[in-house]
Formats: C-alpha cells, structure tokens, sequence
C-alpha cells in the first residue's frame, strides 16, 4: 500500500497509487485524487493516469490529471493546481512519483495565497530579509560567502545549511588508502561560517524565485535579492538494491562517506587474498576518478605487501572508458597492467546481498542489450548512483536533467537573471571536483556583484577541474582539464607524468589550502584565465 504524507486536514500528497488502492483512499475519508505524474514517465511500468482515473470513479472518488515535470513548475501549475483544489470536494489526495513534485506545487500555491490558509497549515512567514542567500553550507556556499565579503564587506548574507559537520571530502580516498586521519577531514560547521553571515541551520525546502524566496523545512522563509545555490549532490544509495542494508558489514565499503573511509583501509589491510571489486556509476558523478584512486591505493598495499598475486581486482565501470580524457589513459593503463586489475566497461551495479558477498551487474552489450551477471567478492567498494538533490530537481531552477540550469561560463541561471549557481549541483558540465568549486567561487561572486553594480558579467569560467590520480602511494597523476576536455595545467609540466610532487600537493599542500584560504576568502590560483 503506498504511503501519504498528510500536509493538513484537506491535502495530502503521495507517491505512485495502483488502482487497487483506491478503495482503500476512499475508505480513509479522500473524496479527490490529483494525479500529476505524466503518463510513462521514466519509461517503467506505472499505471497509467486513465487506469487510475478508472478505478477512482469506480469507488466514487472525483479524478483529475495535472501532469508536473521536474524542474518545470512554476505559478501557471500552481494556479492550475490551486484551481483543482477550489472546484473538487474535499480531503484531497495528490500524487506523483514520490509526492514531491505535488507538495512542491500545493506550497507553491499556498505560499501565493491562491490557496485557503488553514489551522493545521499556517502560511510560513519571512524570517528576514537578505542582500544575498546561499542554500549549501559545503565548499561552495562557504567559499564564496567569503569571497563576496572580501569584494563588500557590507553585504548582508545568509548561508542555509542543516548540518553541523563540514567536510574535506578529496581526502576519503587518502582516509581509505592509510595515508590521512579521517578527524582531520571534519571540523563544526560553525567553526568555518564566514563572520558576518548569519547561519540559518535547516534544509531548504522549496524555491520560490518568483518571488525571491527560500522556504525552509522549520516552516520559514526567508528573501533575497541574489540567490546562489551550491546544495552539493544526492548520493543515492537506495539506488542499489541491498547496499544501504549492508554498508560498513560483510566487505562492502565505500569512499564516498565519511565514517566508512576508515573501514575501507580496515578492509584492505586485512585481505590476504580472495577478490576485491571496484565499481563505478553512470556520469554525472562527484570526482569521477575516486573510484578507481581507491582502486589503485588498494593494489599498491598489496603489491607491496606481498599478497597482490592472491588477490583478483576487477574494475566494474558501467561506463566505456577508463577516463574521460584521453591524454590520462596510457599512464592509468600502465597501472592496470602493473596491478593486474581487470577492467569491466559497461557493468552498473544494481544489486548487492552482503552477507552472501555477492553483487549483480547490469552489463551492455555491443548490440545494446542488457545482461544481468553475478560476481562473488570479498570486499566490494561501492560506488552509488549520484543525482541532484530533491529541492533542485523538482523547482523551477532546473533543467530537464534536474540540475540547476546556469550558463556554463558566467554560472547564472537561465531562468531568473538573479539567481547563480556553482558546484555539484548546477548544470554546467564541467568535472564535479572541489577544484571546480575554487575556480566557480571567483565566477560566481564577481559576476554577482557586476549584477549588483549593473555591470556586463565578464568573469567566464572555462569549465576548470582537477582529478588528482593517486596512482599508487607517494605517486599522482594530476589531470586538470576544462569544457571539452581541454588540458589547463597549472605548472609547466608534462600532466601525464605520475610524480612525488604532485602527491605532495595533493596530500598536504590542498587541505592547507582548503582550510586557510579557500574558505576565506584568499583565491590562491583560482583566479580564471582570461
């Protein structure tokens, strides 16, 4: 039976209904169904709005079809939503995929009054008003808070972030090959808030950019007159069948989080032999070479200590290639071949039963037909699929893909002109990397005071990223690259080349960087070329 969130005593909102539950609905006291999940959407198996509308009538419910699509709602939905709830007899039962995309559209609504307020659901009030409102307190928001506050000191910002731990993510893969402590990854989110911006802790639950607004999941809102959006990305671990019951047990680890980094090396000291399988997802991915950095980090213990040769490695790519720039491929090669490491392109994870130690790969075949295989293991690093986060994806900032939609060089939104975007969550297709973000936060705080000013936007960014490869411990690979994976080294040297240098940087030199002046404020080589 699906669930209902119930938003008060007229509206509730639902994932995906069958039309067998539709009796049930009535029975719970709902006199009206919304469906606003357009027909074969995803292409699954959904029933269709008209089996649906079917079934309602059949019990005597009333039926409407308003089909929303992510990223695509707006007041003209919210008014044609509004006009449903004021001619349909009450409570109301609205429903989409998950119930996202109807609660987005009845607070939308509410929130411009096309809406009867109610007891349960008093309509949010603004909490303040702000120059500028970053939602994300990760290494963006942080970084250009500080960076507009060096240009003008007196502008007043809020940063809307729920949690109270900030993070250096890059070194999770050094906290899973032995070569870093995972505590010195984390420090207080308060500890690393810019003075003079007020911290608002809560998740930000709906966009409002018609009229310059956040709402937040406590119920408040707030206003601006800049908005900039940095939320990061969703790891998405439900999108592996088994994998979040099994997280942190029975060999199977993963890099991308912060309390099972250690277990990784935990895993890796302790295999003697067996088999070790690395996976990687679908683009687009935050850091698309950290799976295989894990992967090579690993080999190089074993290789040293002696136990490589009873150890089989395979590298489960649902991807065809092993790095999306050429130049970078021939050294990685030398490194599969000095490893021995199996390469499998086109297999995606998309089942894990730990206990078992076995995982199932959907694999691509030349012909475009899918296979499901097996595969046994004895540690098994997983890597989840990876998305926008709910509030982008389902908001009027979003593109079709969900992701906030900028222009890829002045970072701006393309649908309201005071709106910028930076990091994971927008949608310019540069490398998600925290070496993007220290090049985005120069574009995004100068081209948003040149807004201010009303001044051209003349600070373009050329789609920067860096993936240091840590081929193997003492050793890096340092890819830097931009749109169209164009080479943009920082030093003069030959980027191919793995070298002591380049771990040096990597290792000791960035977190410094990140700490002491990224996130305030101090752009050290983040300025962008001209």
């Amino acid at each position: 039976m699906s669930t209902w969130t119930q938003l008060n005593a007229e509206m509730a909102v639902s994932e995906q209904l069958a039309a067998h539950e539709l009796s049930e609905i009535y029975a719970a006291g709902f006199r009206s169904v919304i469906c606003n999940r357009p027909d074969a959407e995803g292409g699954d198996a959904q029933p269709s709005q008209h089996d649906i509308a079917q079934a309602a009538q059949a019990v005597g419910l009333q039926f409407a079809y308003l089909p929303l699509v992510p990223g695509q709602i707006g007041l003209d939905e919210a008014r044609a939503f509004a006009q449903l709830i004021s001619t349909m007899p009450g409570p109301v039962l609205a429903y989409c995929r998950t119930g996202n995309r109807s609660q987005t559209v009845y607070q939308l609504a509410q929130s411009q009054s096309l809406l009867p307020s109610t007891d349960a659901a008093p309509k949010a009030t603004i909490s303040a008003d702000f120059d500028v409102v970053i939602v994300g307190g990760g290494s963006g928001g942080i970084g250009v808070a500080a960076s507009l506050l060096k240009r003008d000191s007196s502008l007043s910002i809020a940063i809307i972030e729920p949690s109270e731990s900030h993070y250096y993510q890059p070194a999770w893969t050094l906290v899973g090959g032995g070569a870093y402590d995972s505590a010195d990854t984390e420090r207080t989110t308060a500890s690393v808030i810019p003075k003079g911006v007020q911290w608002l802790q809560a998740a930000a639950s709906r966009f409002i950019p018609d009229c310059n607004r956040v709402a937040l999941a406590d119920g408040r809102e707030v206003s601006y007159q800049q908005l900039v959006v940095c939320p990061g990305l969703e790891l998405h671990w439900a999108g592996i069948e088994g994998l979040e019951e099994t997280l942190g047990a029975n060999g199977v680890t993963s890099n991308y989080r912060f309390d099972l980094a250690p277990y990784t090396w935990e895993l890796v000291q302790e295999l003697k032999g067996g088999t070790a399988i690395f996976s990687q997802p679908s683009m687009p991915i935050k850091c698309a070479g950290a799976p295989q950095k894990a992967m090579y980090l690993s080999c190089d213990h074993w290789l040293k200590q002696g136990r490589l040769a009873n150890i089989k490695v395979e590298f489960c790519n649902a991807g065809a290639v092993l790095f999306g720039v050429a130049t970078f491929v021939p050294p990685l090669m030398q490194y599969v071949e000095r490893y021995g490491i199996d390469l499998a392109f086109n297999h995606q994870l998309v089942k894990v039963d730990g206990p078992a130690k076995t995982a199932w790969f959907d694999v691509t075949g030349a012909d475009g037909e899918v296979t499901r295989v097996e595969k046994r293991f004895d540690i098994l690093h997983a890597v989840p699929p990876q998305r926008s986060p709910d509030v982008v994806r389902n908001s009027p900032l979003a593109n079709a893909a969900g992701w906030c939609e900028v222009d890829q060089h002045t970072l701006q939104s393309q649908r309201f002109a005071n709106v910028f975007s930076l990091g994971d969550a927008c949608s310019a297709p540069n490398a998600k990397t925290m070496a993007a973000v220290r090049k985005q936060i120069v574009i995004v705080a100068e081209n948003l005071l040149a807004l201010r000013a009303g001044k051209p936007l003349s600070t373009l960014y050329d789609g920067y990223g860096a993936c240091p490869l840590t081929v193997e411990k003492g050793k890096v690979v340092m890819a830097e690259f931009g749109f169209g994976g164009k080479l943009l080294p920082t030093f003069p040297l030959d980027p191919a080349v793995p070298r002591r240098s380049q771990w040096f940087l990597k290792a000791t030199i960035l977190p410094m960087v990140y700490w002491n002046l990224m996130l305030k404020g101090h752009e050290w080589l983040a300025r962008p070329s001209k």
